[in-house]
């Protein structure tokens, strides 16, 4: 009976196998197409376009502490580790989906003692009886209607999607190193003008002080200079508590307690690299972020036919042989040969509308995920938009700073020279030291930020990494 049942259900099992991936096969949309060119360009002055961005772009900036932090980064960073620990899980839920589309191969083995009352009311008594019995049974699952082929090939993006995470999150923080390396730099170079400022400070109140007693000047002047000098300290105190925070996210970065960095001062800023061209297709090409999103759309896509695959019924195929018998000497015996043979046809007839809400759901949640890819590539051309507009306007504007720094340290010195002649108050010698002091801060902000933009574009168009 079970070979007449297995050879009917041959044809139509056939027939299904023709019909499956038409059934279920799901495609997800296009992936965004990129315009010809970004608005800010025009203006911009790029490099050549042979120019080349090494992977490392942060070697550009030509510091060698910036690149020993870097190679500590990629050892020691905690959110790496558990970048590298969702791709180990993701591939081992590829695989195992893989492993669903082979057989499965069970061997059992298995001994029991039993008695049971006596059917003769001659005899109320019955003898134990021993049977032991060895079986091997083996099943397969026929991939109808593209289930298992659909859920591999949504664990399969999945995977791929954790190793883009990895590369997107390796980007993130080698460029939030840069940032906060060139900001703890900046802040050295403003602590520097400080020192510089503090000490011409001390020189005036004496200067003033010594007018003052010499009955020149007021005693204003001599409040003023005290004040000018003690909001210089105060202002030194602030800035050093920032570059030691600065220090601290360091160390955090690179994985190890804020305790066991120190970073020597250094007064001076990286020259700026040159950007090479770029389009805006290459960025889609390049950005980890972006490919990560396109592959959980991929995913999910993927998962809406694994759903729509429950509506038609499941093929099993089954086998399973073995030997059965009470005394372990002839359990071998053909005798004792029992097996099967045959394939199962399971359907769903009523399951209170789980699988039409299980397929709403994955259509809903691909619905969601491609908002989201949408939305990483607007973000990223709207970051490459914005750092192009920064980098270019700040170029001037560093221009005009420099300018200014020059005029307020030129008014500096004739008000000085005005001061010591007695023609002019104390009070315009804060203004003019107050002005060239700010004027220098501002400049060192400016560029600051012109860095902070370079890096960002780098990093867009350096951040190569291989698909797993």
């Amino acid at each position: 009976m079970t070979h007449r049942i297995h050879l009917t259900l041959m044809p139509v099992a056939a027939a299904m196998l023709m019909t499956a991936c038409a059934v279920t096969r799901v495609d997800p949309p296009p992936p965004v197409a990129a315009a010809a060119q970004y608005k800010e360009a025009a203006g911009w002055t790029h490099a050549s376009a042979e120019t080349s961005v090494p992977d490392d772009w942060w070697t550009l900036f030509n510091d060698p502490l910036l690149n020993d932090l870097q190679r500590q980064l990629v050892i020691g960073n905690e959110n790496l580790r558990s970048s590298l620990s969702a791709v180990a899980s993701a591939r081992a839920l590829y695989d195992a989906s893989r492993s669903a589309l082979w057989p499965t191969l069970s061997v059992g083995a298995g001994a029991t003692r039993s008695e049971s009352p006596s059917s003769s009311s001659a005899d109320r008594s019955s003898k134990p009886v021993n049977s032991l019995n060895l079986t091997t049974t083996a099943s397969w699952e026929v991939d109808l209607w593209g289930r298992l082929t659909g859920a591999r090939a949504g664990a399969q993006a999945s995977f791929q999607a954790s190793a883009d995470d990895l590369a997107a999150v390796r980007l993130s923080a080698q460029a939030l190193l840069v940032q906060t390396y060139l900001s703890l730099r900046t802040a050295d170079a403003q602590l520097s003008v400080l020192a510089r400022s503090i000490a011409a400070y001390q020189q005036s109140l004496a200067l003033t002080q010594v007018r003052y007693e010499g009955g020149v000047a007021a005693r204003t002047d001599v409040l003023q200079a005290q004040t000018q000098l003690k909001s210089a300290q105060a202002q030194s105190a602030d800035l050093t508590a920032q570059r030691a925070q600065l220090e601290h996210a360091i160390a955090v970065l690179l994985g190890a307690p804020p305790v066991s960095l120190t970073l020597a001062s250094q007064a001076s800023l990286p020259p700026l690299p040159e950007v090479p061209q770029m389009l805006p297709a290459t960025l889609l090409q390049r950005r980890p972020d972006i490919a990560a999103a396109r592959q959980r759309v991929a995913a999910a896509y993927a998962q809406i036919g694994v759903s729509d695959a429950a509506f038609f019924p499941d093929l099993t195929l089954s086998a399973s042989a073995g030997f059965r018998s009470s005394t372990l000497s002839n359990l071998f015996s053909a005798p004792n040969l029992l097996w099967s043979l045959g394939p199962t046809l399971t359907q769903a007839i009523f399951d209170g509308g789980q699988r039409k809400l299980a397929s709403a759901q994955a259509t809903a949640a691909a619905d969601q995920a491609t908002s989201a890819y949408r939305q990483t590539v607007l973000t990223a051309l709207q970051e490459v938009e914005d750092n192009l507009v920064l980098a270019q306007q700040l170029q001037q504007e560093a221009q005009w700073q420099s300018e200014a720094l020059q005029a307020a340290q030129s008014n500096l010195d004739i008000t000085l020279e005005q001061y010591r002649a007695g023609t002019v108050s104390y009070l315009n010698v804060v203004v003019a030291q107050t002005a060239a002091l700010g004027s220098e801060n501002t400049l060192l902000s400016v560029r600051n930020r012109q860095l902070a933009a370079v890096n960002q574009l780098l990093k867009n168009i350096a951040g190569r990494w291989k698909p797993a």
